[in-house]
């Protein structure tokens, strides 16, 4: 997920890409090992730094998608096309090449393993990258705290992260995961096809629990929405975090 570059006195440093994994016809998530790297919470994000022969760079902001870890991260790049750098990532990085980066960045939409209290995530489109983060890291530390993850797509086409969403919430495990597939649904898919409104958040989400957290990723509108939704169901705003881009980030 792309965002506005945030200035910090943070050290840049080099990556270098380990491994491409395509994640859909426009998005592909880049392994990076980075020496230094001090690790990070789910939910932080990366400035990456593009630098031309002639001097000229440029930076965009990417969420981390993987679960803290060693000094390896990784990064799901969603192209867009008139973009200017994520053309670049999705379609010219190759293994070996080096890729300028610092971080972590970003301290309030961000959730720490070590917290008990039961968690709700919802996704838009390309906002699910650092709520992924967040349910990866659940499952890699081995918490306990209820966690419910719905993430709305706009088809099966954009549906990132489709197998390891299957293998990550077993019954049993305390991880829910529903997705919301707002214009077309796979075949023999029984659930409704539309945006995400009050009866169906409702339904997903059921009654909060006590001291339930709320995070929230995707496009402006539909963070917006969804914030909405919960405070009209009586969630106080100040128990909401959220996160946004803009509109080149598309509806989901």
């Amino acid at each position: 997920m792309a965002r506005a570059a945030v200035l910090g006195r943070l050290t840049w440093l080099v990556g270098q890409l380990a491994v491409v994994r395509e994640e859909s016809a426009t998005a592909r998530t880049l392994v990076l090992d980075v020496p230094g790297w001090a690790g990070h919470l789910p939910g932080q994000h990366v400035d990456v730094r593009l630098t031309a022969e002639d001097g000229y760079s440029t930076e965009r902001s990417y969420s981390i998608a993987s679960a803290p870890g060693g000094t390896r991260i990784e990064l799901t790049i969603q192209r867009l096309d008139d973009g200017e750098v994520s053309p670049y990532l999705t379609e010219v990085l190759s293994p070996g090449n080096p890729l300028e980066l610092r971080g972590p960045i970003g301290g309030y939409f961000a959730w720490h393993p070590g917290d008990p209290r039961p968690v709700l995530l919802i996704g838009g489109g390309s906002g699910v990258v650092p709520l992924m983060a967040m349910a990866r890291t659940r499952a890699a530390t081995g918490s306990t705290a209820p966690m419910r993850l719905i993430y709305s797509t706009r088809s099966p086409a954009t549906l990132l992260y489709a197998a390891e969403l299957q293998r990550l919430a077993p019954s049993g495990t305390g991880l829910g995961i529903d997705i919301v597939y707002t214009r077309e649904a796979p075949d023999g898919w029984a659930g409704q096809v539309g945006r995400l409104d009050a009866p169906r958040l409702l339904g997903l989400a059921g009654s909060p629990a006590a001291g339930q957290q709320h995070f929230i990723c995707g496009p402006t509108g539909f963070v917006e929405n969804a914030a909405r939704l919960l405070v009209d169901q009586g969630i106080e705003a100040r128990q909401i975090r959220t996160e946004r881009f803009g509109p080149s980030g598309g509806t989901p």
